[in-house]
């Protein structure tokens, strides 16, 4: 009986519309170790927006200090600029799913294939944002295309130039 089930359940998810299947979407992000005496971690802010007119579209993440008092460290969201103008400053964070804390310098892998934003897209062309901003330091923006849904294979990268490393985007239908 449980077999039956999963199979009749992966016959019509096979048959199901592009848009009502699952897509895998993970983005790679290096946040570089900075030689200066007093390392901050930056806030980062990764959102999607239309490809055409660059409105906004949905939150994917948004890294910043949860651990200060009274959720203080939202106060300094707006250093990430692109980002608060688009939606940061009528967001209330934290946001479930999306805010998370701060990460240290290396490689950090993000599975987004469940985001809410995503569930809801319509179908285009759009632009998945990094920006980085960080105390004493600077602020950084990077922009990589993004066809949704993925109905095939998608690659995108682009190189951070001190804030970001590497940023790499992969969609899998």
């Amino acid at each position: 009986m449980i077999l039956r089930t999963t199979l009749s359940l992966s016959a019509m998810l096979a048959c199901a519309p592009p848009g009502l299947q699952a897509a895998e979407l993970a983005l790679k992000l290096e946040l570089p170790r900075l030689p200066v005496a007093e390392y901050h971690a930056p806030y980062v802010a990764v959102w999607l927006q239309r490809a055409g007119d660059r409105t906004f579209a949905g939150h994917l993440a948004v890294w910043y200090d949860l651990k200060k008092k009274d959720n203080g460290g939202a106060k300094w969201l707006n250093d990430l600029r692109q980002w608060w103008r688009q939606a940061g400053r009528d967001t209330r964070m934290p946001v479930d799913g999306v805010s998370g804390a701060t990460r240290a310098p290396g490689e950090h892998l993000i599975q987004l294939g469940g985001a809410r934003a995503l569930a809801t897209l319509p179908s285009g062309d759009y632009e998945l944002v990094v920006e980085a901003a960080r105390e004493g330091g600077g602020r950084e923006v990077v922009r990589l295309p993004l066809r949704w849904p993925a109905t095939t294979a998608q690659q995108a990268q682009a190189q951070g130039g001190h804030e970001l490393g590497r940023v790499s985007l992969q969609a899998t239908p």
